[in-house]
Order: C-alpha cells, then sequence, then structure tokens
C-alpha cells in the first residue's frame, strides 16, 4: 500500500516544484519564516491557523490537509485541547463531518475530553450545526455509559430530539429508548423533554403513554410552579414559563378523553386549563400570551367535544369561532371531517370555503410551531378522511385518489395505522376502483411490503 506523503513533505516539495524559498512563501501565506522553517524540521507542531494560510498559500482547497492533521499534529504527540478544539470546529465549518468523527473518537478511551466534547456540542447544537453535535454527543454518551450523570441524561436528550425524522417507526424506537433518561436530567430540562415525548406519543397514537407521561408532566410542573411562587417569582425556567406546562398536561388529559370518547370528562379537563384557579395574582407579558392561547384553545375544543359527542348546532358554533384563526384550521378540519363521517354530515361548503388550508405545511400557534410529526400524522388521517367522505358520497374515484394520497403519505412517514386503515378502505371498495387506480395501488402495496421487509429481516422474491 502507497504511503500518503506527510504536510511537511508535501510542503517541501511545494517549494521544491515552485523554486520558492521559505521566506517568500512566508510572504504568500502569512506565517512567519522562521515559523515555517521549524515546522518544515519538525521543530513545532502545526496550529490551526497556520495550517489553513498553509493550504491557501498552496493554492489547495480549505481543508485539504484535515484527514493528515489528525495523526500528525493532534495525537501523534500528547493529545493537545488547544488544537483538537480549533480543529474540530473547523472541520464543522467546512463540512468535513468524517474527519471530525474519526478525531472525536480517538478521543473516547480519554474520558477527561467528555466536559470539552460537550461544551463543543453544545456550542455546535446552538449555532444550528446539528450534524456535527450529534458526533460529538454521541462520544460522550459511549465516553459516559456508565457513568450516570446529568451530561449523559442531556446528551441523550439532545440524540432524542436532532434524531427525530419523518419515519415513524424511528420515532418509536427512539422515544422508547430515550424515556429512562428523563428523571436524570436537570430540571431545567425535564419539562421540554416530557413535552417532546407527549408530542411524538401522540403522533403515534399512542395514548396510554400520552396520559402517563402527561401525568409527570403535571406533577412536576406542579412542584416546579409553587417553588416559583415560595421563591418570589425567581424561575426554574425551561424553553417557556412553568405555567405552559401545568396546563399544557391538562390539554393534553383533555384530548387522551377525547380519543377514548369521554367527552364529558375531556370537558372537565378543558375548564382546568381555561379557568385555573392556582394562577398567581400578577403574571408577566409572556406568562399572559400563553393563558390567553390556552383560553383560545378552550373555546376551540368545548365546540369539538360537544360536536364529536352529536350535538347538531355545534358545527356551525365551530366553523364560525374557527374562521378567522388560521393558525386553527388545519387541525379543526381534520376534526371535522372525522365527525362528518361519524354522523353522515354534510360538509361540502366547509371543504370548499377552506380548500386553501387542506395540504401539508408547517403549522403554528401563538406560543410556537406544531412538531412536524403530529403535522404529518393528522395530514394523512384528513387524506383519508376526506376519501371516506366521498366515497360515502359514491364519488368513488375521487373517494379512492385520496386513499392511495393518505397511503402514500403514510408509507412516506412509516405510519402502520396510516397504512392498515387504507389498505382496508380501498380493499373495501375496489370494485368501484379502475384500472389506473388499481395499477397505483398495486405499487404502493409492493412498498409497504419492502418496508415490512425491513422491519422482520426477510426478502421475499417477487
Amino acid at each position: 500500500m502507497e504511503r500518503t506523503a506527510t504536510i511537511r513533505e508535501q510542503m517541501e516539495e511545494f517549494l521544491h516544484k515552485n523554486e520558492m524559498t521559505i521566506n517568500r512563501f512566508a510572504e504568500i501565506s502569512g506565517v512567519n519564516s522562521g515559523t515555517l522553517s521549524n515546522i518544515l524540521n519538525g521543530n513545532r507542531p502545526i496550529s490551526m491557523q497556520q495550517l489553513d494560510r498553509i493550504t491557501l498559500g498552496m493554492g489547495l482547497e480549505e481543508g485539504y490537509f484535515y484527514e493528515l492533521y489528525i495523526d500528525e499534529c493532534i495525537f501523534h504527540a500528547t493529545p493537545d485541547w488547544r488544537r483538537l478544539g480549533p480543529y474540530l470546529h473547523r472541520c464543522a465549518e467546512l463540512g468535513k463531518l468524517d474527519c471530525l468523527d474519526k478525531a472525536v473518537r480517538m478521543t473516547m478511551d480519554n474520558i477527561s475530553y467528555s466536559p470539552l466534547l460537550f461544551e463543543t456540542a453544545e456550542f455546535f447544537f446552538k449555532e444550528g450545526k446539528h450534524e456535527a453535535a450529534v458526533l460529538l454527543y454521541k462520544s460522550v454518551a459511549e465516553s459516559e455509559r456508565f457513568q450516570h450523570s446529568e451530561r449523559l441524561a442531556l446528551c441523550q436528550y439532545r440524540l432524542f430530539t436532532l434524531g427525530l425524522g419523518d419515519d415513524q417507526e424511528a420515532n418509536s424506537r427512539a422515544a422508547v429508548y430515550f424515556e429512562p433518561y428523563i428523571d436524570r436530567l436537570d430540571e431545567v430540562y425535564q419539562l421540554d423533554a416530557l413535552k417532546e415525548l407527549i408530542n411524538l406519543n401522540v403522533s403515534l397514537n399512542r395514548w396510554n403513554k400520552v396520559d402517563e407521561l402527561a401525568d409527570k408532566m403535571g406533577r412536576i410542573a406542579s412542584i416546579q410552579y409553587q417553588y416559583e411562587v415560595g421563591r418570589l417569582g425567581q424561575e426554574v425556567r425551561g424553553k417557556k414559563p412553568v405555567v405552559f406546562y401545568k396546563l399544557y398536561s391538562y390539554l393534553v388529559k383533555a384530548t387522551v378523553c377525547y380519543e377514548r370518547g369521554a367527552f364529558d370528562l375531556a370537558l372537565k379537563y378543558v375548564s382546568m386549563y381555561s379557568e385555573p384557579e392556582w394562577l398567581k395574582e400578577e403574571s408577566n407579558e409572556e406568562e399572559l400570551r400563553i393563558i390567553n392561547q390556552f383560553n383560545e384553545w378552550a373555546e376551540a375544543n368545548r365546540y369539538l367535544y360537544k360536536l364529536m359527542a352529536g350535538n347538531d348546532g355545534a358545527l356551525s358554533e365551530y366553523v364560525k369561532y374557527i374562521a378567522d384563526k388560521e393558525d386553527e384550521i388545519f387541525l379543526a378540519i381534520c376534526n371535522i371531517m372525522i365527525a362528518a363521517n361519524r354522523y353522515q354530515l354534510q360538509v361540502d361548503h366547509i371543504l370548499d370555503r377552506f380548500k386553501g388550508y387542506i395540504e401539508l405545511k408547517e403549522q403554528r400557534n401563538h406560543i410556537g410551531e406544531i412538531i412536524q410529526q403530529i403535522t404529518a400524522d393528522r395530514y394523512t388521517r384528513l387524506l383519508a378522511e376526506l376519501g371516506i367522505y366521498y366515497l360515502n358520497l359514491k364519488q368513488f374515484n375521487k373517494g379512492l385518489q385520496l386513499i392511495l394520497d393518505s397511503l402514500e403519505k403514510s408509507i412516506a412517514i412509516n405510519s402502520d395505522n396510516g397504512m392498515l386503515r387504507c389498505m382496508g378502505l380501498f380493499e373495501q371498495f375496489r370494485e368501484f376502483s379502475t384500472i389506473d387506480l388499481q395499477q397505483k395501488y398495486r405499487k404502493l402495496v409492493y412498498k409497504v411490503q419492502k418496508l415490512n421487509e425491513k422491519k422482520i429481516g426477510i426478502s421475499l422474491k417477487y
């Protein structure tokens, strides 16, 4: 195997080939001639700043020597954070993640590096350099896997949130793996972590787990809120004031009751987040904005729960309420279609009025954005409910096309519930489908089978 020339050897070759003196190269690169001489003689290690200047002076692309630099200048002698730290930052800036990963892996035997790597990961996280941050969090978590430390728990929390995507199966595994670390988190992060887990389990329709997590959030938020009141307003801050998490736990409990069909109990929880008697007398501006948002949700949900309980007049009231609240319309249409199919309601006029909101896009409210996993799950459900609605109207071609659209989206997010729902509906109405729709269905079923093969670890011949 041919040996790769060292950085110093390549510098010497460059000077020789271009008949250039050290003094001349010092002028071009901006590195002191004496420093260059010591580097070439092996008497001085190369700093990151010097390496980048030398690389530029030689007319090479940024990061050209980074692979060699790991072995020659960081770990060839005693590892030195003064060189390793800047190296990691430059790798992250240039997107040279392979080099960053290799350097980090070479530190794993030395646990004293963990605090420094963790601080660097947190810096990358705040800067939005998430791919680089993930590599560092993984290294720290691996180094401290037997330490049961807050740092380990926070690494796992970061990895959990950064790893979430459209694949519901992968998200489900991530949630199960992360949950045991919540109790080890500092209280500043616990409530946010519970909110993330609750939202993910909502998107997976795991209502028993959602209920359990909401109870836990409520208990922790109550303790922290009382602590704040007792300390005269000195807050234990997460991303939001503690009042948000306490109110949110009640909203989630109401949602669980709604999903279980216990509408009267759901209304009881609505009153607990719309009329909180435990609030301190004076609330700051941010708390008031949160309280007002929960009041809006409470009013909308009262109409919704009455509608789902079969109240004839609730539909028009619900539509009237959400008409000028753009943030609520997408979710409201999802709910209205479920009710329409349950009670055989005619809602063409509503669909025509809000047709611009029946699409997959980022959803927000007054206090933040709604996670994409929930929005994606709701959208697949909305498409299926629209399909059912038109099938009930005997508009079979339109209905089945929507069912297939829902199936395609369910495959994209790896939603077992969505795939089973759509395949069952198509089979039920297959006799009314066209040849084109049947061909599209077969292609989608093939994708479902390929997904299933990956899950169970077998390969079928077709």
